[in-house]
């Protein structure tokens, strides 16, 4: 099978092949070719090198989705886009890569597979960014889809295509909507999100991180390893269960950033906890009060999707993956 992550750069990207190289059959089938594309060169991890091939490109751009698919993968992990602050701080940017490069993507598909039968799957990486407010207690699988950000928007427009597309029998999609990823690795990014990661993250080893939203937020979360087990599961899953409607809600959990912050006194002492600086932010904390807090993901749950149950296992994820087991 030849295996194509566009986006491999990114920390999902960059996990999703790590778990490739450590567990080679973890898709249920031997990759004989493995494609990696990002906007800056992606790595290879060693054990990969052989069957790898890696391309810095952006995907909006004119002709590179079309050469992307010319080398016909069989299961395309496409996870490129631009973050939720960046998205709506650059209007034109956020619908160029994330509405334009994913419609290019599907059009090069189509395309490819008028000339000789070519049938992949593809997993879009979406987000819990296409529900917006009012919302009830929790938001099932038959609530529906009114975005109240740009980012959002264009996540829900792709949505459908990957739905109608599918549909169309021109590729075999499922969307996978994913909470906020937490403890993200790494340095901060321009997620409205990226704080919930950095009041744990950066204590964990000693230094100051901000929080610019009250305790009293909720919000749904799953940790790296669980984003990249979603996308596993749904690569090698048999899709005719899921029936037409391909895009899922995934697992996760419901908790108060004072929960994060009580898991994390727990796990890492009250030292760590007195890291964490209160700072107030108007903008962050009008965007974050648009965001779902709680989901019944019962329908992805059933089709074998798991996830966390709390917060000190999503701490301690991250130190075992992350800080090599100790902090």
């Amino acid at each position: 099978m030849h295996v194509m992550v566009i986006g491999a750069a990114g920390m999902i990207g960059r996990k999703l092949v790590e778990k490739l190289a450590a567990e080679p059959d973890a898709l249920g089938y031997e990759i004989a070719k493995l494609t990696l594309a990002d906007v800056i060169e992606p790595s290879v991890p060693p054990g990969l090198a052989s069957i790898s091939k890696t391309l810095a490109l952006d995907l909006s751009s004119e002709g590179i989705a079309a050469r992307l698919i010319a080398s016909r993968p069989d299961v395309i992990f496409h996870l490129a886009a631009i973050v939720s602050g960046e998205a709506e701080a650059d209007f034109d940017k956020g619908y160029r890569v994330n509405l334009d490069g994913t419609r290019a993507l599907f059009e090069a598909i189509r395309h490819e597979s008028r000339n000789e039968a070519y049938f992949p799957r593809l997993l879009f990486a979406s987000s819990i960014a296409v529900f917006g407010q009012p919302f009830p207690e929790k938001i099932g699988d038959e609530f529906f889809t009114t975005p109240l950000t740009s980012y959002g928007t264009q996540k829900a427009i792709c949505e459908l295509l990957l739905a109608d597309y599918t549909r169309r029998g021109i590729f075999d999609g499922i969307g996978i909507r994913l909470p906020t990823i937490c403890i993200r690795p790494g340095k901060p990014n321009k997620a409205a999100s990226g704080f919930f990661s950095n009041i744990l993250r950066e204590p964990l080893v000693g230094q100051e991180a901000v929080l610019p939203v009250d305790e009293n937020v909720r919000h749904w979360f799953a940790s790296p390893r669980s984003a990249v087990g979603f996308f596993v599961h749904a690569a090698r899953m048999d899709t005719a269960k899921i029936g037409p409607r391909r895009n899922l809600t995934m697992p996760g959990l419901s908790a108060l950033v004072g929960e994060e912050i009580a898991a994390l006194g727990r796990v890492a002492g009250e030292k760590a906890v007195r890291l964490i600086r209160r700072e107030p932010d108007p903008v962050i904390s009008s965007i974050v009060a648009g965001w779902a807090t709680d989901f019944d993901a019962r329908r992805a749950r059933e089709l074998g999707f798991t996830a966390e149950s709390n917060f000190d296992e999503i701490i301690r994820i991250h130190i075992e993956d992350e800080l090599g087991g100790k902090i």
